[in-house]
């Protein structure tokens, strides 16, 4: 039996060492949903990398998914999903998450999130693309803020829930049992807790659960223009597949088709989705209409179709965006369904009720991440994935817009469950060695991180874009594999950082997008191939 952690071993003599039931790594919806629902079932500690309220899910613009009143229904719910997925969504997950909406729903207003209600005291509910009904309960256009500052009042508030902030988890702890009897808990792998690097004393410390689960986000920070924060750099992802652990569907990277046009500015300030369903129009820059051309939908088609409409009418034009105009609705409405949206545009000297918002694709979701059961467990023992970083099978090759907030919270209830039903039978793993870093040394050039970095972006916005091809995959790939060799010898060496970690799991994120796009040889969904422009029938 050896334990390890993914990367170089090093052991030292143990030592005190901090002991939760559960260890959640990641502050956002799922997180915090998984931890405030655990925590009368034993000791939980949330660790985060940045400051707790600092996540993905504040910058969700749009909403939340939820069959809410009549004429929409569970089925209409269902299709829309299995549609907007195209055929990959597993259909009985669909029905699960779709099903849990309303009470989840309930859950996050008990939590203490408030979303908008119109004057009769009802949810004010919005329509986005590839919804054939309005039932996206939202908070003007910052709902995903919302419900990160209801959740963390409520976690803060709470007892039994130490949450430690500037923590970034290096490694998961994991062993393998090698000839031994596999059963649900005992399997192949397990993992015992995570080596924590605490940025406030540059230590690496040794957190030890009985339960692990990851929420750590997505991995949009892998490419130049995104509307992702810059630390969403697939860490769990890859602290995972380094740990032998099924990664799926990577290839399904989601670029939002309208991010604001502002050259510089990172992550992309998102206009949401809910701006076409409230009627925006998309023009291109000689002020025509083009989505007519592509989907009898028209602005309101799933965003891998619009994304690709705006890519080709860019290339085919020369332009560096297009427009979306909502200057013929109700300024009054406008600014008060959008504020954000409004303010952000004003700053920089546009006024939205008047003129066109310039706007263009940025990589905004991962629809495949870790893989995972209908409880949210992974193929690794004793460890959950919940949020972004999961492959659940809801999303399929695409998501349908405003389904990924309400997949964190139901994952993090199915999840919580489970977990709380299995922990009680766990112990902890005291043999486990402490982290040791000696005959390393702090990089004398913390330069080549940073240009590392500024790499990878690059080859992943050239080469493995909303448009792809043989050609480009293979360069990428090879390109990559330079970058890989350098940085884990530069790992190897030194003492670990945020920055040099966050760029190690950037490179191992990248480089499964790039192997998985390689391995579809069709074009379906999110996934597109000029070489293989069309999707296979299974059937056949």
């Amino acid at each position: 039996m050896i334990l390890e952690k993914g990367g170089v071993m090093r052991v030292k003599d143990t030592s005190s060492r901090k002991k939760f039931d559960f260890l959640v790594i990641g502050s956002g919806i799922a997180g915090f949903s998984f931890a405030l629902n655990v925590a009368k079932h034993g000791s939980v500690c949330v660790i985060t990398k940045e400051k707790a309220a600092n996540t993905a899910t504040q910058y969700a613009q749009g909403g939340i998914s939820s069959v809410t009143y009549k004429p929409d229904d569970f089925e209409k719910h269902i299709n829309d999903t299995l549609i907007a997925g195209a055929g990959l969504c597993n259909p009985e997950v669909v029905r699960l998450v779709v099903t849990e909406a309303p009470e989840q729903v309930k859950q996050l207003v008990e939590w203490g999130t408030q979303f908008d209600k119109t004057r009769d005291g009802k949810f004010d509910l919005h329509r986005e693309g590839g919804h054939s009904e309005y039932r996206i309960l939202h908070h003007k256009d910052n709902t995903g803020f919302e419900i990160q500052r209801a959740l963390t009042e409520a976690v803060f508030k709470h007892p039994n829930i130490t949450v430690y902030e500037n923590h970034f988890a290096v490694e998961i702890i994991t062993q393998h049992h090698l000839g031994e009897k596999v059963t649900r808990w005992r399997k192949d792998i397990e993992c015992y807790g995570a080596y924590v690097l605490n940025r406030n004393s540059n230590t690496v410390e040794t957190i030890l659960a009985k339960v692990t689960v990851m929420a750590t986000g997505g991995v949009g920070a892998v490419y130049q223009t995104t509307t992702n924060p810059s630390f969403s750099t697939g860490d769990g992802v890859a602290m995972v597949y380094r740990a032998k652990g099924m990664v799926e569907n990577m290839e399904f990277i989601q670029f939002h088709p309208t991010s604001l046009y502002n050259p510089g500015e990172r992550p992309s300030f998102l206009i949401t989705e809910a701006m076409r369903g409230y009627g925006a129009i998309l023009r291109r820059k000689d002020g025509n209409k083009f989505m007519h051309k592509y989907d009898e939908r028209e602005n309101l088609a799933p965003r891998d179709i619009v994304a690709r409409a705006i890519d080709n009418e860019m290339k085919s034009t020369g332009d560096e965006f297009v427009y979306l105009d909502v200057t013929h609705k109700d300024p009054e409405e406008t600014k008060k369904h959008f504020p954000t949206i409004y303010h952000k545009c004003i700053s920089l000297g546009l006024d939205i009720t008047k003129e066109y918002i310039p706007v263009v694709p940025a990589a905004h979701y991962s629809c495949g991440g870790i893989k995972v059961d209908m409880n949210g467990h992974t193929s690794i023992g004793r460890l959950y994935a919940i949020g972004e970083c999961s492959c659940t099978g809801l999303h399929g090759a695409n998501r349908l817009a405003s389904n990924s907030l309400l997949e964190a919270v139901v994952y993090a209830d199915t999840a919580s469950k489970d977990a709380a039903k299995q922990v009680g039978e766990l112990s902890f793993r005291d043999d486990v060695p402490e982290w040791n870093d000696e005959g390393t040394s702090i990089p004398e050039e913390m330069i080549l991180i940073t240009q590392s970095r500024k790499e990878l972006e690059q080859i992943m916005s050239y080469y493995v874009g909303i448009v792809r091809s043989n050609l480009r995959l293979k360069r990428a790939l090879d390109r990559m594999e330079i970058l890989y060799h350098e940085t884990e010898s530069l790992y190897q060496r030194s003492v670990v950082s945020k920055e040099l970690c966050e760029l190690r799991n950037a490179i191992q994120t990248g480089y499964l997008i790039i192997k998985l796009a390689q391995q579809r040889r069709e074009s379906r969904g999110l996934h597109y191939n000029v070489d293989y422009p069309y999707q296979i029938d299974p059937e056949k």
